[in-house]
């Protein structure tokens, strides 16, 4: 199947503030100079915030790991888990069509998605919430026919069932996973041959659907508010570093459960107080362009159409007024543009400096070339 970025790519990608916090984490796993080790964490966490891999993500998370954007495409493309096209707003259905779910009535389950969903996969149905594409192999024979919505494995359908639960998730409801015919796990539907004395303990469901259930999660894309983002790794190596930790403050306060001083020491350093919390102050702002016209704002990584027009409408058409703003000046306009961070997460002042002085940047080279759309 041949795998290519979609058509229509938004401007720009950052991750949530968890999220960013939950993949600094992850590339803390790796020692120095192996940070490219996390590629495929963050473009997983980047698919759940978004529902898709998008090219600015991609290369967001190159960026972030310090690979080259073709290394990182190269990994997107080759993983058939990551989906290189919009997906539904409330699911994408992934049905298994090899060998056992084929006889068990596979076929069905496709030929419904077809019906409520769209008449081809990959394609997003007209009220947008759902999409659907035939998979391989998923590793529950045993419950055949199945699909896989979200997290979760739905198991042991039927096509009327199966109908029913798409109208179900549409309607906002998320219906419990695992078998949906009465069975507990995989035993034969003739019933238990052998351990049959088997107390299936204090749970209503088997372990993985009970786990579901309690979450409640199951369609729910990851936002990093899932559970504490906890980095026990970090934990050991502060231990090794400082066998003795120093004694708390007299007005310190008990001490915390063991979980929240690890996240505690998962957090990165204090750094400068935000752009929101500095005083602001205006920077230099023009009614038009100077004579020779404006310079064009989008060679600038994190500038796109909108925000280039967003800019001019400010009163800012050079580099040279960008490379010229102060910590108040970019507090400024950041307040004034809708991605608060983006002017000190993209190095605008770096940019925009190296642009003045008649210098190209990796960046404006790609949009010279026409690479960047």
């Amino acid at each position: 199947m041949l795998r290519r970025l979609y058509k229509d790519q938004p401007e720009s990608f950052a991750f949530t503030p968890a999220n960013q916090e939950w993949a600094q984490g992850q590339i803390s796993k790796y020692p120095e100079g192996r940070q490219q080790s996390a590629i495929i964490p963050l473009l997983w966490r980047a698919q759940e915030q978004t529902g898709w891999l998008t090219r600015p993500a991609i290369e967001h998370i190159a960026d972030m790991l310090g690979m080259a954007y073709i290394r990182a495409l190269e990994v997107a493309s080759f993983y058939f888990m990551f989906q290189l096209q919009p997906v539904g707003s409330v699911a994408h259905i992934q049905i298994c069509g090899t060998t056992s779910c084929m006889i068990c009535g596979a076929e069905d389950l496709i030929a419904v998605c077809k019906e409520k969903i769209a008449p081809t996969p990959h394609t997003v149905s007209a009220d947008g919430k759902f999409s659907w594409e035939e998979v391989e192999c998923l590793g529950a024979c045993t419950n055949a026919p199945m699909a896989q919505i979200g997290k979760d494995y739905y198991e042991d359908l039927t096509a009327e069932g199966f109908s029913q639960m798409l109208d179900d998730m549409a309607a906002g409801k998320v219906p419990v996973p695992g078998p949906q015919n009465g069975r507990f796990a995989s035993e034969p539907l003739s019933g238990l041959t052998s351990l049959k004395d088997f107390d299936s303990g204090h749970t209503k469901y088997n372990a993985s659907v009970q786990l579901a259930t309690d979450i409640g999660d199951t369609i729910k894309r990851i936002d990093g508010t899932e559970v504490p983002i906890l980095t026990p790794w970090l934990k050991g190596r502060d231990q090794a570093a400082t066998p003795t930790p120093p004694a708390p403050e007299p007005e310190a306060p008990a001490p915390k459960p063991v979980a929240k001083q690890v996240e505690a020491k998962a957090k990165p350093a204090a750094k400068a107080a935000p752009a929101a919390e500095v005083e602001e102050s205006a920077p230099e702002l023009l009614s038009g362009a100077r004579e020779g016209g404006a310079d064009d704002l989008k060679r600038i990584k994190g500038v796109g159409p909108k925000l280039e027009q967003t800019l001019n409408e400010l009163g800012f058409y050079h580099f040279d007024q960008i490379a010229k703003w102060t910590e108040a000046e970019i507090a400024w306009v950041d307040n004034r543009l809708k991605f608060k961070g983006r002017i000190t997460r993209d190095d605008w002042i770096g940019q925009a400096t190296q642009l003045a002085s008649g210098e190209d940047t990796e960046f404006s080279k790609r949009v010279d070339k026409g690479d960047v759309y």
